[in-house]
C-alpha cells in the first residue's frame, strides 16, 4: 500500500473518530505528512495538529494521536 493511500486511510479513521464534528485536511506532502483541523459545528477549529507516517501507519498511534485530540477537545 503507498503512502498516500495510507494517508488517506488514516485521513478517513481522523473523520470517522471526530464525527460529528467536521475534520478538514490540509496538503498531503510528498513524504505523506498531512495537518488536521478539527471543526465544530460553528466553524470554529477546535484542534489542529500534524500528523507524519510514523504517526498513523500503526493503528496503535494513530489511536494514541486521536485520544490525544479528544481530550484536547474537552479540555
Amino acid at each position: 500500500m503507498s503512502i498516500q493511500h495510507q494517508a488517506q486511510v488514516a485521513m478517513s479513521a481522523l473523520s470517522q473518530a471526530f464525527s460529528p464534528l467536521t475534520c478538514h485536511f490540509l496538503a498531503e506532502t510528498r513524504k505523506g505528512g498531512f495537518s488536521f483541523t478539527v471543526v465544530n459545528e460553528y466553524g470554529i477549529a477546535r484542534h489542529t495538529e500534524r500528523l507524519y507516517p510514523d504517526q498513523y501507519l500503526a493503528t496503535e498511534r494513530l489511536q494514541t494521536v486521536i485520544a490525544r485530540a479528544r481530550k484536547a477537545l474537552v479540555a
